[in-house]
């Protein structure tokens, strides 16, 4: 991938998190922010550009292109609006934001409004307006309370929430008559009120795929107790108490997922993030608005929570490019605060060129500048939102005090700020009635118990000497001097799972096969290092407990340990609901193996220059690589169903099914007669990266990948992801599952053993001496 050349439109605290956070990532070569603020300008590899009016399209394009811009992020909602994502494309150039006609949903509240009428999406009551008479005659019919809302953009404060019919009354004069939000308030929307809690969601969307960060509260109300008129946004918390799993799995499914696919449907997928203010009422959770940006300050508060792995630049270039069901955004399990420190007189008249003080903020907290400006004569306000402070911390308490410590280094004269952040999920609920039972809560001990049952019989099976294989009491135990090992013999010990392809064996409805490929991660990984497979433990985490998909997966664990000779000695059954949704688990097991005497692998001492590499054929992809498999099905429109491309005989999911292969056996005869000298597993990594895990550091592999037919399921892959080769041998086994080192005087008698196990044996390459390389792949233009 190209190194990310970044041009970010926007001055606010929203613009600083976005590149406080891009700028963090290892693609991203240079940022540029038009315009920009005080605290943009003081980041690495940052840049801001004030000689162009951010309304100024071709210019901007015309500096996106002097300057290589590969990647356009607009802030604001107006350029969005205007179809600024429009100009990017027609340059061929990347933009993390939604069409102009995707944009209309931010852009007027009545197309929002309709859309969601049309889509069955849950809403308040409403009626739209474009003259005032008859807005006006409106409110004197109706008897609930209102809420008004100028259609268009008001620069967030073009929503107002009377308290009585005369304040509803003046508010819509204000808007329709006096035009105090100008054009934006050419159409006006009147809602029913909505009581209960706000909730923010921000959602990454690629046209299809969706991925939430986690509920925001935002603080409206420039006053604590939230009092007084409107604001962009005083505050914010996150993750909010109010929400839990279940009640986020509903909106996802009653919302998010209808919004992102009715969008779609009409003819303007949504590509970027989708800000969804919802009221989690009585009746369930409603939509207040939906804004096609991220929020302010929902967004100085979200991106501090996303873990260091996490990359916010590609996870933008997925929605961009359509693989965000790819992506994995990890989060940190933490809670963070903001608090926003506004000029006087805001959201009225202020002040502009006040002088700023800061001083050093303390750990875990970050300064977010908005309404700020640099100058020879130092930092100054320049808006009415000025400035924010955001902490991280373990507990939402801890949190919020910290980021009240943020505020103290925060200096200028006028400065207000709400005292009361988060004081919403600080308020004791009330009791609630009737007794619960762990059921209630989503977990069935009933359930639990007939898993066990069902699958008695299969742990039973994989009995050997030194274990009963009995599940159900609270440990495994292995009796070594049963086992035949009179003296202590050393242990390896080896935990993995099965990554991504679990999303293809949920997909199929095929769940056993995985259950061998978990063992065969484990034992695959102890025989390399000359151990026998004892005894092997799994887990099994999931939403709601399917037996029979749990049981389907413990036989396939079950025939996988067979296979090994080893016993399935116990496991664990976790039901967390609020974890995992719908349908989806993850695996994990931990096997341990022992070694007779002192014939412990890899023997790099006994290494030498010429010693022969030979290769064990895999049955296909086995358990690594998955990630990328799934994108290239994905881009290439082929169902888990259909035909495999490579193999008409079997479906696409069944072929991909196809578990690891399992070599201990064949390579515990090696090991018994001193033929090998290290073994390599080729996992996550490929060969380029597995096989020099077993070297010593004076020699290298010398592979010439010519000597064994690249098997038809790689051939397509290659083909269809246009993987160059090196990338591609560095991320499958291409072919080759288990990578031996012989001695040279020693290949014949290895050889010989191994067909004599049934293996059909590769002699892929020898060992040279290390220059640079670590692996060497001769021929890479056989594969093309």
């Amino acid at each position: 991938m190209e190194p990310l050349r970044i041009l970010v439109i926007g001055n606010g605290g929203r613009e600083h998190a976005l590149v406080w956070k891009l700028s963090q990532s290892p693609r991203v070569e240079h940022i540029f922010v038009l315009p920009g603020n005080g605290g943009t300008a003081t980041l690495s590899k940052v840049t801001n550009v004030t000689s162009i009016k951010a309304d100024d399209y071709p210019e901007i394009i015309s500096f996106a292109r002097k300057e290589n811009i590969n990647l356009a992020v607009p802030g604001p909602e107006a350029p969005l609006v205007d179809g600024i994502e429009g100009y990017f494309r027609a340059a061929a150039i990347r933009c993390f934001g939604p069409s102009k006609a995707a944009a209309r949903m931010e852009g007027s509240k009545t197309f929002s409004k309709d859309f969601m009428q049309r889509h069955n999406i849950p809403t308040a009551a409403y009626r739209n307006f474009n003259d005032y008479q008859s807005a006006r005659d409106y409110l004197d019919s109706v008897q609930h309370d209102v809420v008004l809302k100028a259609s268009g953009l008001a620069a967030g404060k073009g929503v107002i929430i009377p308290a009585n019919k005369e304040e509803a009354h003046s508010a819509l004069r204000d808007i329709m008559l006096k035009r105090e939000f100008g054009p934006a308030g050419n159409e006006v929307v009147i809602e029913e009120y909505l009581a209960g809690d706000e909730l923010s969601i921000l959602t990454f969307s690629d046209g299809s795929n969706v991925k939430s960060l986690p509920p925001a509260q935002d603080h409206k109300r420039i006053y604590d107790g939230d009092r007084g008129p409107n604001t962009g946004g005083m505050g914010c918390y996150a993750p909010t108490k109010v929400a839990s799993r279940s009640l986020l799995d509903q909106i996802e499914k009653e919302i998010i997922k209808p919004t992102i696919d009715g969008m779609r449907k009409e003819g303007f997928p949504f590509r970027g993030v989708l800000f969804t203010g919802l009221m989690i009422t009585g009746s369930g959770p409603k939509v207040l608005e939906y804004n096609v940006r991220f929020g302010d300050p929902e967004t100085q508060t979200l991106l501090p929570l996303l873990s260091e792995e996490t990359d916010l630049a590609i996870i933008m270039l997925a929605c961009t490019y359509n693989f965000l069901g790819m992506i994995d955004i990890q989060l940190r399990e933490e809670f963070a605060a903001t608090v926003v420190v506004a000029a006087g007189g805001y959201p009225g008249p202020y002040a502009k060129g006040t002088d700023i003080q800061l001083s050093p903020p303390p750990k875990d907290v970050t300064i977010f500048h908005a309404g700020t400006v640099s100058s020879e004569s130092g930092l100054k306000t320049s808006g009415g939102r000025v400035i924010a402070a955001t902490a991280t911390a373990r507990t939402l308490e801890e949190a919020v005090s910290k980021a009240y410590e943020g505020v103290q280094c925060i200096q200028f004269d006028g400065m207000q700020y709400r005292k009361d952040i988060a004081h919403r999920a600080f308020e004791k609920p009330a009791p609630a009635a009737g007794s619960l039972t762990y059921a209630d809560a989503g977990v069935s001990i009933d359930a639990g118990n007939s898993l066990v049952e069902q699958i008695r019989t299969a742990v039973k099976s994989t009995k050997r000497s030194g274990t009963d294989s009995e599940i159900g009491g609270f440990g495994g135990i292995f009796n070594l001097q049963a086992a035949g090992f009179e003296s202590a013999p050393t242990l390896v010990g080896a935990i993995d799972g099965v990554g991504t392809k679990l999303h293809v064996a949920q997909a199929v409805g095929k769940h056993d096969t995985v259950g061998v490929d978990l063992v065969a991660m484990n034992v695959n990984d102890l025989v390399v290092q000359g151990a026998e497979p004892l005894f092997f433990l799994d887990c099994y985490s999931c939403g709601k407990l399917d037996v029979n998909q749990a049981a389907s997966f413990v036989q396939g664990v079950a025939k996988g340990c067979r296979e090994a000779g080893c016993a399935l000695i116990g496991g664990e059954t976790a039901e967390m609901p609020g974890l995992y949704s719908g349908g989806d688990f993850n695996v994990v097991g931990a096997a341990v193996g022992a070694i007779r005497g002192s014939k412990i692998l890899p023997d790099t001492s006994s290494m030498t220059e010429g010693d022969v590499l030979l290769g064990l054929p895999s049955n296909g992809i086995h358990s690594n690589g998955f990630s990328l498999v799934r994108a290239i099905i994905k881009r290439e429109g082929i169902a888990y169903d259909a035909p495999a491309p490579w193999d008409e005989r079997s479906t696409v999911g069944q072929s991909l099914l196809t578990p690891t292969r399992i070599y201990v056996k064949p390579l515990l005869a090696l090991v018994e007669k001193s033929l090998v000298l290290g073994m390599s597993h080729i996992t996550g990594g490929g060969l380029t990266e597995n096989v020099p895990r077993m070297l010593p550091q004076e020699l290298a592999a010398e592979i010439d990948i010519s000597t064994w037919p690249l098997p038809p399921v790689f051939a397509w892959l290659k083909k269809a992801g246009m993987i160059e080769s090196s990338e591609f041998a560095r991320t499958f086994n291409c072919g080759i599952g288990m990578v031996l080192v012989v001695s040279k005087d020693q290949v014949d008698a290895a050889i010989a053993e191994l067909e004599q196990q049934g293996e059909k044996v590769v002699r892929i390459g020898r060992l040279i001496k290390r220059t640079e390389a670590e692996c060497i792949l001769q021929r890479l233009e056989s594969w093309s």
